[in-house]
Parts: C-alpha cells; sequence; structure tokens
C-alpha cells in the first residue's frame, strides 16, 4: 500500500447496517477496507427510529405471516424468493444481535421479559423490535462496536466515492476523493460492495440525512451495472411541518415522525379537526404508506393548508416520553409539547425501492460487484416497502453478500491500475452548488413526486436536461460530485417513471390511475458502452 493507493480482498464502500453487517462476515474470510463518506456511525441507519421487523415472537407470529404481509405491500413486484431469505434468515440475524449485546425494549409487564413488540402499517402481528424510539442508532452502534473490538477491518472515514474500477468487464475497485485533503486515492480489490444507502435527498422535502445523494447507485450505473425499480420511490406520509423560524429546505432535513407512533393509537386529523382515513382505507392510520400519503396530499388540498395533524392524546403522556423520548425532546425543542399538542405533518421522501439489480446473494451484473442495503434492489420490496423491513433488509443481505463474496479471494487476475491520480480541481462556488441542488429538489417534488403525471414528468426532464448541460464530469469537491450523482439519479427516477403506464404502489399516475397487469414487470437500465 502507498499513501494513495491501497489493495484488499474486499473493499465494502458504506458504513450502515448493510456495510457493517458485511464488513463483520467478510473479516473472517481476507482483508477488508471499508470507506465511509463521513465519520463511521453517520448514515441513514443511524436515523432510523421505527425499528427492525422481525417473526421472533412463535407461535403467536411466524415467518409465513411475515412473508405474507411483505408481500401484499409490494403490489405484485416482489420476489418471493428474496422476500422468502428475509423473513426466514432474518430471524437469526436479529438474535445474533441481541447476543451481540443490541439492547431491545422489553414488556414492562412481563415477568419473562419479553420484548415490547410494536405494530406498524400493514403488519398482521406485531413484530417490531425497537430500542425507544432511536432503534437503527442502536443496531449500529452494536455492529459497529464489533467491527472495532475485533480490529479486523481498515476504516477510511471521510471518503467518497468517485468512480468504480472496471478491467475488462470486471469491477476490480474503486477510486474515492478524501474530503479533508482533496486527495483521490485508488483501492483495488477481488469483491467491491456498494452498501451506500439511498436517494431522499433528491427531494425538496425528506427525512433523510443530507448524505443520501445515490452515490453508489450513480457510481454503479456509470460502470455498467443494471439498475431496476428506480420509479419507486417511498413517501413517509408523516414528516414533522418546521415552524418558519426552524425552515431551512436546503440543509435541514423534515423530521421523522415514526410510524410506530399511529401504531401505538396516534391518529390523523385534517385542520378542520375532523379524523380522515376511514375515507380511504379500513385500516386507517395504519394502511400502506402510498395511500396514507396520498390522503394526507388530498386532505391538504381540500383544506388549503401544507399539513394535517397527527393528534397522541389516546397516549398516556407517560408512555408517550418513555416510548417515544427522540420524538417528545426533538418536538420540545421546536415548541411543541406532544403530550398536549398536535403535530404538523407532511409526506416527505423517506426510502428507496429501486437501485442496483442483485440477486438474492448481492451479485451485480459485473463480476466482482455486489451491492446490499438501500442502494440495492433485490426485489424484496416490490413497488412498496412493508414498513421496519429497511433495517433487515441491510442485515440479512449485507451478510449474504460478503459471504457469497468470500470466493473473489481466489480469484487471480492482474490490474493495470495507475499509481498516480492527478488530483480533481473544484469547479463551483459553494453557493452554486447549493443554487442548483434546489433547482434538482424542487423539479422532483413537484413533477416526480407523491402524484404524477405525463404532463409533470416531462415538465421535471425537461428541467434536468437544461441543468445537465452546466454540469461537467469530472468535479473536485464532495458536494459536487454528490450534485452530479443527485442529476442522474433523478433523471433515472423520472425516466422510469414516465416508462411505466400504471399506478402500482409508490408509483402513482393520474393518468394512468389504475394497475394494470401488463406492467406487472420490473423496469431495468443500463449503461451501454
Amino acid at each position: 500500500m502507498s499513501d494513495n493507493h491501497y489493495s484488499c480482498d474486499f473493499l465494502i464502500i458504506g458504513g450502515g447496517i448493510a456495510g457493517l453487517s458485511a464488513a463483520l462476515e467478510a473479516s473472517s474470510y481476507g482483508q477488508v477496507i471499508l470507506l465511509t463518506k463521513g465519520k463511521i456511525g453517520e448514515s441513514a441507519t443511524e436515523k432510523a427510529q421505527g425499528g427492525i421487523a422481525a417473526a421472533i415472537d412463535q407461535p403467536r407470529d411466524s415467518t409465513e405471516f411475515h412473508f405474507e404481509d411483505t408481500i401484499a405491500a409490494g403490489a405484485g413486484l416482489c420476489d418471493e424468493k428474496a422476500v422468502r431469505v428475509l423473513v426466514t434468515e432474518g430471524v437469526d440475524r436479529v438474535k445474533e444481535l441481541i447476543e451481540m449485546g443490541a439492547r431491545f425494549d422489553r414488556a414492562e409487564t412481563e415477568a419473562s421479559g419479553e420484548f415490547a413488540l410494536a405494530l406498524e402499517g400493514a403488519h398482521k402481528r406485531r413484530r417490531i423490535l425497537h430500542a425507544g424510539d432511536e432503534t437503527g442508532k442502536e443496531i449500529e452502534k452494536t455492529l459497529g462496536r464489533r467491527v472495532v473490538s475485533e480490529n479486523k477491518v481498515i476504516i477510511h472515514q471521510g471518503m467518497m466515492g468517485i468512480d468504480l474500477l472496471t478491467e475488462t468487464g470486471r469491477c476490480v475497485g474503486a477510486r474515492a476523493l478524501e474530503s479533508k485533503t482533496g486527495l483521490v486515492k485508488t483501492y483495488q480489490a477481488k469483491a467491491t460492495l456498494v452498501a451506500t444507502g439511498g436517494v431522499s435527498q433528491v427531494y425538496l422535502y425528506t427525512t433523510n440525512p443530507s448524505f443520501t445523494t445515490g452515490d453508489g447507485i450513480a457510481m454503479a450505473y456509470r460502470a455498467g451495472a443494471i439498475v431496476t425499480d428506480m420509479e419507486f420511490v417511498q413517501f413517509h406520509p408523516t414528516a414533522l411541518v418546521q415552524f418558519k423560524q426552524f425552515e431551512d429546505i436546503v440543509a435541514l432535513p423534515r423530521f421523522l415522525i415514526s410510524e410506530a407512533v399511529r401504531g401505538e393509537g396516534g391518529v390523523l386529523l385534517n385542520n378542520r379537526g375532523e379524523r380522515f382515513m376511514e375515507k380511504y382505507h379500513a385500516k386507517l392510520e395504519l394502511a400502506p404508506r402510498d395511500i396514507v400519503s396520498r390522503a394526507i396530499i388530498e386532505e391538504m388540498k381540500a383544506t388549503g393548508e401544507d399539513h394535517v395533524f397527527l393528534s397522541l392524546k389516546g397516549i398516556a403522556a407517560e408512555k408517550i416520553k418513555h416510548r417515544f423520548p427522540m420524538i417528545y425532546k426533538t418536538c420540545l425543542e421546536r415548541g411543541l409539547d406532544i403530550t398536549k399538542d398536535n403535530i404538523p405533518v407532511a409526506p416527505a421522501a423517506h426510502y428507496f425501492m429501486g437501485g442496483i439489480k442483485t440477486d438474492i446473494d448481492g451479485r451485480t451484473n459485473l463480476p466482482g460487484l455486489y451491492a446490499a442495503g438501500e442502494c440495492a434492489s433485490t426485489g424484496v420490496h416490490g413497488a412498496n416497502r412493508l414498513a421496519s423491513n429497511s433495517l433487515l433488509e441491510g442485515l440479512v443481505f449485507g451478510h449474504r453478500a460478503a459471504l457469497a463474496a468470500k470466493s473473489e479471494i481466489l480469484t487471480k487476475f492482474e490490474t493495470k491500475l495507475e499509481s498516480q491520480i492527478p488530483n480533481l480541481k473544484p469547479r463551483f462556488k459553494d453557493f452554486e452548488i447549493q443554487r442548483y441542488k434546489l433547482i434538482i429538489k424542487t423539479a422532483m417534488w413537484n413533477g416526480t413526486g407523491i402524484i404524477r403525471s405525463r404532463e409533470s414528468l416531462e415538465n421535471t426532464w425537461q428541467k434536468l436536461e437544461k441543468l445537465e448541460k452546466d454540469l461537467i464530469y469530472p468535479v473536485g469537491l464532495i458536494e459536487e460530485l454528490e450534485l452530479k450523482n443527485m442529476l442522474l439519479i433523478s433523471k433515472l427516477i423520472t425516466k422510469a417513471a414516465l416508462d411505466r403506464h400504471e399506478s402500482r404502489g409508490a408509483h402513482y399516475r393520474t393518468d394512468y390511475p389504475t394497475t394494470d397487469d401488463n406492467w406487472k414487470r420490473h423496469l431495468t437500465y443500463q449503461l451501454i458502452g
């Protein structure tokens, strides 16, 4: 190894639940280098509130029930084999987490110390393990602690992938930009796993942290990997609408109000104080997320407001403080006492069902390249993710990808990677980057958002095409790389949404408002040449 050139058996790009799960497994078979865009522990996993779904409460629950709920939520596009893997192996992976020391909430009234399992939308049983309302943080801390304690994984923080490296059709590593120094570094690997998370920062309103700009998907697509299901973006129904003194649409994500709040008895009210979900679905507030999101949009239109309300008045004050301490604290800091006050909420971009197409072992169409977590599309989620299956997917398929990739360390190949790489130079000033990002985010929210049409999608496409002429690649700042990736991801989402002439799951078009069995298939895209 040199200061700017590294070699390893496994290169993992991304330090969330999928990357950490993979790193733990892969470290048993070879040398692992893990790249994180920020500091270790800074990922979308950390922000996950609700919990992780697993059928551990048997015989009251079963993996078959979990399978059925996942299939139903996916609106006909789930890969049944992948879902079977998720719900069955997920039980074992969660039990391993518990053995590692993950502290999930226990039922106070149970002398046996059973877990306090929560209920969320479209689940027929209570199966959501949680750690207050900071489940993702607890899981990431548990996995991170094990990775660090075993001292088998080399972690390079503050490294953003620029592009994957390929030779003769095979992925042989990646090139990355170090944020502190601006140095470009090359990582040669026998197996490369992309686990970079989601894309929701391409939208004006999102619950996601600022770094979820679709980097891994963009890198994989540019390298020739197939991407799929790009039209399926899940919008969470209940994100806190900021008070004006706190509003910052560029820097401040909308704070998520977990679906678990509705699972414990929270109800939605319009601005007339009327409970409205009975008009839209038999399961009321626990209907699938796409239905709840569209219902809220309709109520907002009817009342001329930019939000509805989530009322917790049916939940005891002490239970709210104990069960949702982070939500209670955050809302209190913003002027709301949710034990007394209704919470102003509106939908926001939350989770991406599409991504890099993989099999159930994380393999892509490029030899040597694997993907797991939100940036991957295993077929588990179909057209609409079931609540609390995301953490489980990262845990299960990160582990499986590492198992599959261990065969790569026996691969013998020679590469001709350059050892000296010229450093990239910044092209834009910060205010220009933010302006371009805002153009993308606004166009996507208005035209490729919760409710779409051919007219709105074509309008988005035209704005993105015009913007692309101003952006020249390569660029030399992390923020510039993010901008480039956001533009590519936005075009892929909009293209797929234009191509799918029906409404299914999270994809809803007013000009094609019904589900059409002729479109019961996946749309795939690949950069050729």
